[in-house]
């Protein structure tokens, strides 16, 4: 058969282990057949082997194993003494269980496979009496020659089965044996010393940026490019698939609703979504407690749902994907939503918002207000979710981890409540930005785009409404967040000086945090922070730099916070709700980065495919063995020029004669714009004319056959526009990008 299932996989590579422990115990309670412990083990594991079969519909399998089971039960019951015959049989029953599971391997099934001959003498075992009679040491009964045990008898089992289509030339490899199980703890030790090399290797590609030796610049790039690898092969082993979550949830759905009076159709999606062990552990609690919300709180009794107008029995969907880098959890429900205005009457009540404040709030932000501590519209403390304890629990649990919490509803209609999460903790990737004199990292998962005001105007990007600082952002107020008033280095907010913002978002809340420069995007290595420093609330850890110095990293939903508290933030808006429809990202849009390659052509990049956006001086375009290449950070950037050719990207997008570099000194060339892409783990610039703006739109398939190089389109202003596909680009463009 083709790719195994998950559930598959594990169950074959945990039944080849069992097996080979049962030949092991069999042959041990040979010698002391009266050993208790070994019979119950015996017994346990065969009866694991019958109701996995069961589970996956392995028939033969359980039909097999279901033999066993009931004459290893006489046996450890006393009903029955074990004989040399009735040893024979159980090493028979392994051996025809193992070939099973070869073919179950082969072909997904073990339909068709004749077990029926081990099946009888197992069944001959058990009804024999214990008084010397051994039956089971053929088919004819006492006296009969024994039945061979080992690997031809079970052989002899399945005869017939699949006969010849094995090659005993070229043997394949088993699922038990295509994996191993490794403690956590190794793991664990192998992702910090991963972590301690990507330490040496920016320290190493900081160096090598300022050398001009030629070697020393392809050793580190190879450094690069293996760690690189390395570090991605050592995060893989941490994942596990979403289904040790999922697994659990359709009994306790089952549960909850019978305890509650409803009906409830459980639906999951996104079991085979990997995430690392430790955020599974970390996200069970979060899930279960939303899980009991949609049940308890949400999902009407089946009278008020007909009287509603809806099927009597409510749909709760829990479905999990991963979307720019992260894993996203969703739990859906289609229920009586939340009722702002209930929302606001409790906050009021509670004290969390005053009445002036409520009057101001648009109902996406009421309803937001669930997940501040303290609230809970539950009229009465139940044994399920109500019990005292508030959404905002776990805003707090997956914002320890670096996560956020999103909720959507409609009154009638339901609840979304997303929960986006990183994949790992412990490798992360990160804007590095400077504030008065000191480094500091913000985390790219909370990165929305990098907005530099125009220094000539009055404001320098800067307005206030209601005391609060602003800017105003394709027609939308985003509010602003001083970095160095929030950490005490400067006192005033900063308007003297010229500063970036950068564009940041916590759950449906967009703000800006201004920095005095930034620097760069690495990938850092968390670390924890100790003492005096760990208790402040706007700071996520620290990180070791190339240079040997210290990042400390940015706690974003901590900012947000000190923001309001501090009035940086008191005007924050939800930007859904003001800015326009390309900026306002429904649930299952795409964020693109919006290109102008030629004067009348635009085309569109993945967000999730952009390294960095940069400005590129004529000089620095060098053409090198046919290809165009850019003098990038100490190394070579292969290039392709999207800005010739009037039919506009892929068909014009090529590799572009070489430029003249500097030799109109009075007249230098003006310098360009290079999108910085990932394509196929490494790095490729873009040449574009503009970079136009950051939108957000559904991708939908060409009309047609699709051309090389692009994923689709999207519809930008009314206008159909390409998407790039920078994997493909290279090779659409007649381009070599070499590892």
């Amino acid at each position: 058969m083709g790719e195994l299932d998950g559930i598959v996989e594990e169950f074959l590579v945990e039944s080849h282990e069992n097996l080979d422990r049962l030949d092991r115990d069999l042959v041990q309670l040979e010698a002391v057949p009266d050993s208790p412990d070994l019979l119950a083990g015996i017994f346990r594991t065969v009866h694991t082997l019958k109701g996995s079969s069961g589970f996956l519909a392995f028939g033969t399998l359980e039909r097999l194993a279901h033999a066993g089971e009931s004459l290893l039960a006489k046996l450890r019951d006393g009903d029955l003494a074990l004989t040399p015959a009735r040893t024979d049989a159980l090493l028979e029953l392994v051996d025809a269980v193992r070939t099973l599971l070869a073919a179950v391997e082969r072909t997904g099934t073990d339909d068709g496979l004749d077990v029926s001959g081990v099946v009888a003498r197992l069944e001959a075992a058990t009804v024999a009496s214990a008084e010397g009679d051994e039956p089971g040491r053929g088919s004819t009964g006492a006296g009969a020659a024994p039945r061979p045990a080992g690997p031809e008898a079970g052989a002899e089992a399945v005869a017939g089965a699949e006969a010849g289509e094995t090659d005993p030339e070229a043997p394949r490899r088993s699922a038990a044996d295509s994996s191993i199980r490794v403690d956590v703890a190794v793991l664990d030790s192998l992702v910090r010393l991963v972590g301690e090399l990507v330490l040496a290797r920016n320290e190493l590609l900081q160096h090598a940026g300022s050398s001009r030796d030629g070697d020393v610049l392809r050793s580190a790039h190879r450094l690069d490019l293996v760690s690189a690898e390395l570090q991605e092969v050592v995060m893989r082993t941490r994942l596990q698939s979403m289904d040790y979550l999922w697994s659990k949830l359709p009994r306790m759905v089952r549960d909850l609703a019978s305890q509650c009076g409803k009906q409830v159709q459980l639906v999951l999606a996104g079991r085979e979504t990997e995430l690392d062990r430790t955020l599974l552990d970390a996200v069970k609690d979060p899930l279960t407690h939303l899980v009991r919300n949609a049940v308890d709180h949400g999902i009407e009794a089946p009278e008020a749902r007909r009287a509603a107008g809806k099927p009597a029995t409510g749909t709760l969907a829990v479905r999990a994907y991963h979307a720019s880098g992260q894993v996203v959890l969703e739990v859906v429900d289609d229920g009586r939503g939340i009722d702002p205005g209930r929302v606001l009457a409790t906050a009021v009540e509670r004290g969390i918002v005053t009445a002036a404040e409520s009057r101001t709030l648009s109902p996406s932000q009421a309803v937001d207000l669930v997940l501040r501590r303290g609230f809970s519209t539950a009229p009465r403390v139940t044994t399920l979710s109500g019990r005292g304890v508030g959404m905002d629990v776990v805003r707090t649990d997956v914002e320890a981890i670096g996560g956020t919490v999103d909720l959507h509803s409609e009154p009638g209609r339901g609840c979304v409540v997303r929960v986006t999460i990183p994949l790992t903790l412990a490798i992360i990737p990160a804007l590095v930005v400077r504030q008065d004199g000191q480094r500091y990292a913000v985390p790219q998962a909370h990165l929305v785009e990098l907005v530099r005001p125009d220094p000539a105007s009055p404001t320098r990007g800067v307005e206030h409404v209601a005391g609060a600082p602003v800017h105003r952002l394709r027609g939308a107020l985003v509010p602003l967040v001083d970095l160095g008033g929030v950490l005490g280095t400067h006192a005033g907010p900063g308007e003297d000086r010229q500063q970036t913002i950068v564009v940041l978002r916590v759950g449906t809340v967009e703000f800006g945090l201004t920095v005095d420069e930034v620097l760069d995007t690495q990938e850092i290595v968390v670390k924890p922070l100790t003492g005096a420093l760990a208790g402040i609330p706007v700071l996520a850890g620290a990180a070791v730099m190339g240079d040997g110095g210290v990042a400390l990293i940015l706690d974003v939903p901590g900012l947000a916070a000190a923001g309001r508290a501090t009035g940086g933030a008191a005007a924050a808006t939800d930007r859904t709700a003001t800015a326009p429809a390309a900026a306002a990202a429904e649930p299952d849009d795409e964020r693109y980065v919006l290109l102008r390659t030629t004067p009348d052509v635009t085309c569109a990049v993945p967000l999730a495919a952009v390294d960095r956006l940069e400005e590129a001086p004529a000089a620095a375009f060098e053409r090198l063995g046919g290809t165009n290449v850019l003098q990038y950070r100490g190394d070579l950037l292969p290039l392709v020029d999207l800005t010739v050719g009037p039919a506009g990207p892929p068909a014009a997008a090529r590799v572009s004669a070489p430029r003249p570099g500097g030799s109109d000194t009075a007249r230098p060339e003006p310098t360009r714009p290079v999108v910085v892409c990932r394509s196929r783990g490494r790095a490729l610039g873009l040449s574009v004319t503009e970079v136009v703006d950051i939108v957000a739109a559904p991708r939908r398939a060409a009309a047609g056959p699709g051309r090389a190089g692009t994923l689709g389109t999207i519809v930008v202003d009314g206008r159909v526009t390409e998407v790039l596909d920078v994997d493909d680009l290279p090779s659409a463009t007649g381009m070599t990008v070499d590892g």
